[in-house]
């Protein structure tokens, strides 16, 4: 199921483990809308995933496939650790300079120093190192024991920042999209996830007075009405867009901004307004320009480009999914990474469409330099089989394993 239809069950998963049994348990009674909300996405998911089968379905012996594909890479672990390294640093970096902080979110400050903007240069990175990492991993040159490490490192990097920052909503994507994926690639077990998320839950009430007292700590105003349980009750949140006539027109971005945003790093272009769909949602539901809202992904899609919006994005990504995942074999460390960018950006349950679209488009930019260099570093394929033949992974001069 997993290997078979890898976006459906990114897809339904958060809405069938938490969204859904949320609105049944409230008594949402919008329960019913929500449900068919996801089906909708994976009318469209299913379909193309279902059509990809009929040109064959995933290799039993997936692993190995996964280890050759990955044995051409000899210095595929190196490059991971640099890559993770230059994410961690490059975070800090941009959180220390008040860039994503509350405050500058209320006020509309991006920060827009040189080493602010130079950071952004490395945005993605962090999925794009998680990708390298797994991949090191399937193809034998990194043991799970210290992928399990680098994981902790990256996952406590990004709490450091939300701590720095005050937004915690960053770190609950980054662990939803490494155990989504990770459970993907089978470096994580179905029940240690399912332990993972039950202690989080139970920490979650805590992590969110922690969160709130630092915000009052610098002057910003916390609604103490507004539970720890509220914040849960994403289904309340989604089941907002049914109080609207769809699909609704708000200038978002089209095309050309797709264009402008997503391939054009900002330190190339520092005067272009912020794009923040999710602040103008907020200005056309009543509330103002300093805070932004946003339906989830599937409420977004649904209220910008209405029922078949939600089965043609759907169905779109996983045909892009389908193509990295099986196309011509195996993916390598490059199709691998462009997955999980997938994974991270359109398809993440938590991102604001259609920012989200413009925001892959700017990781795969970022992330060129990366597949350049591992592209430049590729053996031959002959070459790659040697190494396999001597039960050997083949690894870069003078590192130790």
């Amino acid at each position: 199921m997993l290997r078979c239809y890898p976006v459906t069950v990114v897809v339904l998963a958060p809405y069938a483990l938490v969204i859904l049994p949320m609105a049944v348990f409230y008594r949402n009674p919008e329960a019913g809308f929500i449900a068919s909300l996801v089906g909708l996405a994976l009318l469209g998911s299913v379909a193309v995933e279902t059509i990809g089968l009929l040109f064959g379905r995933p290799d039993p012996r997936w692993r190995e496939g996964f280890r050759r594909a990955q044995a051409r890479y000899p210095w595929l672990y190196p490059i991971a650790v640099v890559v993770t390294l230059i994410s961690i640093t490059a975070k800090l970096l941009a959180a220390h300079l008040g860039r994503g902080t509350i405050e500058n979110q209320i006020s509309g400050d991006l920060s827009d120093g040189p080493l602010a903007m130079v950071s952004t240069l490395f945005s993605g990175w962090t999925a794009l190192g998680f990708a390298l990492l797994v991949a090191s991993h399937l193809s034998g040159r990194l043991s799970r024991a210290k992928l399990y490490g680098w994981l902790a490192v990256l996952v406590g990097a990004e709490f450091y920042v939300s701590v720095l920052t005050a937004v915690t909503a960053p770190l609950i994507a980054l662990v939803f999209f490494m155990a989504a994926t990770g459970a993907l690639c089978g470096v994580f077990r179905l029940r240690y996830l399912v332990f993972c998320a039950v202690a989080l839950l139970f920490a979650w009430p805590a992590v969110f007075e922690q969160r709130n007292a630092i915000r009052e700590d610098r002057g910003v105003r916390v609604d103490a009405q507004v539970t720890a349980t509220d914040r849960l009750r994403l289904d309340s949140q989604l089941s907002t867009v049914t109080g609207f006539d769809v699909p609704v027109d708000l200038g978002q971005p089209g095309v050309t901004d797709y264009l402008r945003y997503g391939l054009v790093p900002r330190v190339l272009d520092p005067d272009r307004p912020t794009l923040s769909t999710g602040q103008r949602i907020n200005q056309y539901i009543g509330g103002g320009s300093t805070s932004a809202y946003t339906f989830l992904l599937l409420g977004n899609i649904w209220f910008f480009d209405g029922a078949l919006g939600v089965i043609a994005v759907h169905a779109f990504w996983a045909a892009v999914a389908a193509m990295l995942l099986r196309r011509r074999g195996p993916p390598g460390p490059i199709r691998l990474s462009l997955f999980c960018l997938v994974l991270f950006d359109p398809l993440l349950w938590s991102n604001t469409y259609p920012d989200s679209t413009v925001s892959f488009l700017q990781h795969v930019v970022a992330a060129m330099p990366v597949f350049a260099l591992l592209a430049l570093s590729r053996r031959s394929l002959h070459g790659a089989h040697k190494s396999l033949d001597t039960g050997r992974s083949p690894t870069a001069p003078g590192l130790i394993q």
